[in-house]
């Protein structure tokens, strides 16, 4: 069968038993949703986020701030009218398919594919931190804290939907009752001195509160994005939200709007107490934990509070596996990613297959740049920038779609309509564009993003030489058919 775009493709004819094989089961409303896109972000208020301070001082970085806000304004509005309209598991690749063909399709596929497999072992990374900090083990036994986590909670989302949306929305509960205590920890201890978000020195000719200037800015906007990243990940829900017309939009914007409110709080709180932003710019891992060793000491409650700040990182582990493991099963039903990746429990409707193998793919991530290095500040910085590497490009390629949408196929029925439309998806689609280039500038992580690089190029390889000639006519591209034919 021939693709009616021309794109030089190949449908194989599947059996029914095909899809059988591949069903999954409705149950997430718009509380599982929030709460998976809220969850799913959450360890970026916990930690990472604080590593672009050193680059821009506090000034600087809540203009990054603004900046990396704005793009997400446009794109999860551009998103909550993309999802609802074409509601598949395919999400971001099911959106690139039906406005720029399989090509468009499979590039923002790969694209968010490596965004969430990398931003497990990110967050697995600095969950391995929190433990090593608390219980005090050697750096050499990280390896065994990152492999626990990912059987535990891979073997969550495996057993089924149910278990999995239930414990999203009790654990990303916790989280945020964790950064509460924090907040009011800070204000009511008076430990909180505006003056430390001020104590960079800055270059000369420059101001303490832009201490490296508009440069600086730049270099940290991959952080900053770190309060965000993940929540364009509800989209990957659609085929198991009971109604996905009606409940996705609020799902996603409500869960942004949580985000911008604990990304500030964070972000203000952390960086005025203790070394201020000299030390919470970049000289810890773990800026939640230290912060509370600032705000209650560093006796045996600070510990277990600390060990309860864990659960952050958990929400934000278990939801993203729940993304790439849909991501995976959506391209792998449609054949752009090897078939037998796609299949799902008979009982339990969940893709165990695509869950491993993304675990797989994430630990060897981890173990090969620990063995050839170790941990130290550079690692989370430099896997950090390896996950937002492939998030600029999703974001970029679902912005022009929302465009090319809005404009080729103004007809598709649309539940919901962005209220920012192609001028919010032009400013979300310019910033994702320059972030991944300022990416390349920042030199102590460039072996990652190169890294990745290769991995992009050798994903469209596969694509040309072997994936095209095997693809199957899944819901995307059914879909995709009927509007462009």
């Amino acid at each position: 069968m021939s693709d009616p775009e021309k794109s030089f493709v190949t449908y194989q004819k599947v059996e029914n038993e095909y899809f059988s094989k591949r069903g999954l089961k409705k149950y997430a409303g718009v509380w599982s949703l929030w709460a998976l896109g809220v969850g799913a972000v959450i360890s970026g208020d916990f930690s990472g986020w604080n590593l672009g301070i050193q680059y821009s001082g506090f000034g600087g970085y809540l203009l990054a701030m603004f900046i990396v806000t704005v793009m997400y304004l446009g794109l999860c509005y551009s998103i909550a009218e993309m999802s609802p309209a074409l509601p598949h598991t395919g999400g971001a690749y099911s959106f690139g398919r039906t406005a720029m063909g399989v090509w468009g399709g499979f590039l923002t596929g790969l694209a968010e594919n490596m965004e969430y497999v990398v931003t497990t072992a990110v967050v697995v990374y600095f969950m391995g931190a929190f433990l090593t900090d608390i219980f005090e083990t050697p750096d050499s036994f990280r390896p065994v804290w990152w492999a626990v986590m990912y059987i535990i909670f891979i073997g969550i989302n495996i057993w089924g939907v149910e278990a999995t949306f239930r414990f999203t929305v009790i654990i990303t509960l916790l989280a945020l009752a964790i950064l509460i205590v924090f907040y009011c920890g800070v204000i009511f201890s008076g430990k909180f001195d505006f003056d430390l978000t001020m104590n960079i020195e800055p270059d000369p000719g420059n101001s303490k509160w832009l201490p490296f200037g508009f440069n600086g800015v730049a270099l940290a906007l991959p952080y900053a994005m770190w309060l965000y990243l993940a929540i364009e990940q509800l989209p990957l829900a659609a085929e198991e939200a009971t109604d996905v017309k009606k409940d996705m939009p609020k799902g996603i914007i409500l869960g942004l709007v949580t985000l911008i409110v604990t990304g500030l709080g964070v972000v203000f709180l952390n960086v005025g107490i203790g070394g201020g932003a000299k030390y919470f710019g970049g000289e810890t891992e773990d800026p939640l934990l230290e912060g509370y060793k600032v705000v209650f000491g560093e006796g045996p409650a600070t510990k277990f509070l600390g060990l309860l700040a864990v659960a952050g990182l958990i929400a934000s582990f278990h939801t993203i596996i729940f993304a790439y493991g849909r991501n995976i099963y959506s391209l792998s039903r449609a054949g752009y990613f090897p078939k037998w990746l796609s299949v799902t429990g008979e009982k339990r409707k969940t893709p165990h297959v695509a869950l491993l193998s993304g675990g797989v793919v994430g630990f060897l991530i981890l173990l090969a740049m620990f063995f050839s290095g170790g941990p130290d500040a550079a690692f989370g910085k430099t896997i950090l920038s390896m996950a937002v590497f492939g998030a600029v490009i999703a974001y970029a390629m679902q912005c022009l779609a929302f465009i090319i949408l809005r404009v080729k196929h103004p007809n598709i029925e649309r539940p919901y309509r962005s209220p920012l439309g192609i001028p919010g998806a032009v400013i979300a689609l310019t910033i994702s564009v320059a972030t991944l280039y300022f990416l390349f500038l920042i030199e102590e992580n460039l072996y990652g993003v190169v890294g990745m690089t290769v991995w992009f190029l050798v994903g469209i390889v596969y694509f040309a030489a072997y994936g095209r000639h095997r693809l199957v006519l899944s819901p995307e591209e059914e879909f995709a058919f009927k509007q462009n034919s």
